[in-house]
């Protein structure tokens, strides 16, 4: 049963160590994800899934094992047990450190989205992840558009604005709406497959999102952050 979400962007840059000498400049983003990872933790769940982008549609329920060592920060993570997991991609990197930061202890798995994945499977995915433990909890992970700006790593894109305030009033509400892919894709928005996996395993009829709040929504490198908390209704 589905009780509660984080949903927080993944950007390294939130690893103070990473972002060095800006990291002051995240430290509004960071505060909102962990009020966020505090929210989803206060429900208990007995089970924490990470989900977040990634190049292959890959589950790590062994656990696994991230660093920033490519970012020139001697820095490892896990996600579950260590010592069975394989190397995990970017986004859940930064989600074990979130989790870690947050002082998780329980158990954790991962779950990587690519961006071709479409949403009829990805609803599925999310089904799958809330029936997979008594009370779940899920850390989801995504950005929204990166050509927010003329400095953006897309550089700048007039359709990103309308799409990322779709998304945050989305969040907002607790009921994304159905993102089409190929835009997300043009609009290099990360968090398009993980959010509809969020829809699939937080969304029906029985226990509608009764709790929804946006606690961040900003682009501060000309990319869509969104940090939000979620619980269903009784």
């Amino acid at each position: 049963m589905f009780v509660a979400a984080a949903i927080c962007p993944c950007p390294p840059l939130l690893v103070p160590e990473v972002a060095a000498g800006a990291a002051p400049e995240l430290d509004p983003l960071r505060e909102a994800c962990d009020e966020a990872l505090r929210a989803m933790l206060a429900q208990q769940p007995d089970l924490v899934w990470v989900v977040g982008p990634g190049p292959e549609h890959r589950l790590f329920d062994r656990g696994g094992v991230g660093g920033f060592q490519g970012f020139g920060v001697d820095l490892s993570v896990g996600l579950g047990q260590r010592a069975a997991g394989e190397a995990l991609p970017s986004s859940l990197a930064v989600g074990a450190w979130l989790l870690e930061r947050a002082g998780w202890q329980g158990p954790a798995q991962g779950l990587a989205v690519p961006d071709y994945l479409e949403w009829p499977l990805c609803r599925e995915n999310g089904t799958g992840l809330r029936d997979a433990a008594p009370r779940v909890g899920l850390l989801v992970l995504g950005e929204g558009s990166a050509r927010r700006t003329l400095k953006a790593p897309g550089y700048l894109d007039e359709r990103a604005e309308p799409f990322d305030a779709a998304v945050a009033a989305g969040l907002a509400a607790g009921e994304l709406p159905q993102l089409d892919a190929e835009l997300a894709f043009e609009l290099m928005a990360s968090g398009r497959a993980p959010w509809q996996v969020l829809t699939g395993a937080a969304g029906s009829d029985e226990q509608p999102v009764a709790s929804a709040r946006l606690l961040y929504d900003d682009a501060p490198y000309g990319v869509g952050y969104f940090v939000a908390s979620w619980s269903p209704g009784a």
